[in-house]
């Protein structure tokens, strides 16, 4: 390692993955349980971006996407609910299942 460069935590921000108090974040990954696959709607773009075709899943928006020659959009619900994390109450996400 280089001392000559600083660490993250030295120059002041946080390490990834971890948050203001040091303790480690949860990651919470797209599922075929929880996300939905899209193929953009013609005419759409990147600046205004309009969901077209639903893929069922991952691997079929991406061969999709591939043949021909578009992005995909990956889509996940979220509900904000409360956790207890000792005697500190804090509001976390939780992804929702798509049905």
């Amino acid at each position: 390692m280089d001392p000559s460069k600083a660490t993250a935590e030295e120059a002041g921000g946080n390490l990834a993955g971890r948050n203001g108090r040091g303790e480690r974040r949860r990651r919470t990954e797209a599922t075929d349980d929880n996300a939905r696959y899209f193929l953009p709607k013609a005419g759409s773009n990147s600046d205004k971006p309009e969901l077209g075709q639903e893929m069922t899943s991952e691997a079929e928006a991406l061969v999709q996407a591939f043949r021909s020659g578009q992005v995909f959009y990956t889509l996940v619900a979220w509900k904000a609910v409360p956790e207890m994390t000792g005697n500190e109450p804090r509001i976390v996400k939780q992804a929702l299942k798509k049905g």
